[in-house]
């Protein structure tokens, strides 16, 4: 049986990875200003340049049912038996529950929702890929990934609160606070939502050095198959921070990947996280 695993460009995979993996992506869709464009044909720089010259955030759109079906037609009639599909959590974005709508309309179109966000989905999908390669049914596919979302580890720490301010995501005392007193927060996904956590102070890279080390404090019992190390154009040494954490503590497999377009437009620029499984089962 054929299977095409899926998801939407917030699992900000690069386009190595994407075909490494074998996974079909559905754009987000960005507006800047006037200007309309796909997630993926502009970057984290295009999107800071625009803030800081018109003093607004982008804005994003998800996708509709009629393009899931039109999407999803697309995969079936190119020769594939079934579809499964990761959305964006159902807790951040309107995606699943369109995406639901147009697989109840379909046969053998399957709709998880990740509870996720940026790589955090894209471990979903790689576990997935590769079961799918194993052979197995789409039902089993499905079960196998939803036991293992509620250990997906997503967080990340925000180096400015500006975006989070614009987005209406945050109070202008809150941003002013933090600011003032150079507070970095870290947000962390949890049951599909994001969330304030721990706060951090000092440079970037001893920030990220202190976050990494509480995260894998927190979360002890990683599958040390694969771990991601995300950003927003994050500086050079706070990257190779994160990287040498995730090292050290045993990672096999650790990818960098830089945020699109619609996940940048709401958390600002050089903001970084480390995302893994935390169940322990080491998949390969």
């Amino acid at each position: 049986m054929k299977i095409a695993i899926s998801s939407e460009s917030t699992l900000d995979l690069s386009k190595e990875l994407i075909k490494q993996y074998d996974i079909h992506v559905i754009p987000f869709t960005v507006l800047l200003g006037e200007d309309e464009f796909l997630d993926g044909e502009i970057s984290s720089q295009d999107i800071f340049d625009f803030v800081a010259k018109k003093k607004i955030l982008p804005r994003t759109s998800a996708i509709n049912e009629f393009q899931y079906k039109e999407y999803f037609k697309g995969i079936l009639d190119s020769g594939y038996d079934a579809v499964i599909h990761f959305s964006l959590s159902s807790q951040i974005s309107t995606s699943c529950s369109q995406a639901e709508l147009a697989a109840s309309k379909m046969d053998n179109v399957y709709v998880v929702d990740s509870r996720s966000l940026s790589t955090g989905i894209a471990l979903e999908v790689i576990y997935a890929s590769k079961l799918a390669k194993k052979g197995l049914k789409p039902e089993e596919i499905v079960e196998k990934v939803k036991a293992r979302i509620p250990y997906v580890q997503a967080s990340f720490v925000i180096q400015t609160l500006e975006y989070l301010h614009k987005g209406g995501r945050c109070s202008g005392l809150a941003r002013v606070s933090a600011a003032l007193l150079h507070i970095k927060p870290q947000i962390i996904v949890s049951d599909g939502k994001m969330a304030p956590a721990k706060k951090y102070f000092g440079r970037k890279s001893q920030v990220i050095a202190a976050y990494c080390r509480d995260t894998l404090e927190q979360f002890a019992n990683p599958d040390l198959s694969i771990a991601f190390v995300t950003h927003t154009l994050a500086t050079p040494e706070m990257v190779a921070n994160a990287i040498e954490a995730l090292k050290n503590r045993g990672f096999k497999t650790i990818y960098e990947t830089k945020a699109g377009a619609t996940i940048t437009s709401h958390c600002g620029p050089m903001t970084l996280g480390i995302l893994f499984i935390n169940d322990g089962l080491n998949e390969e």
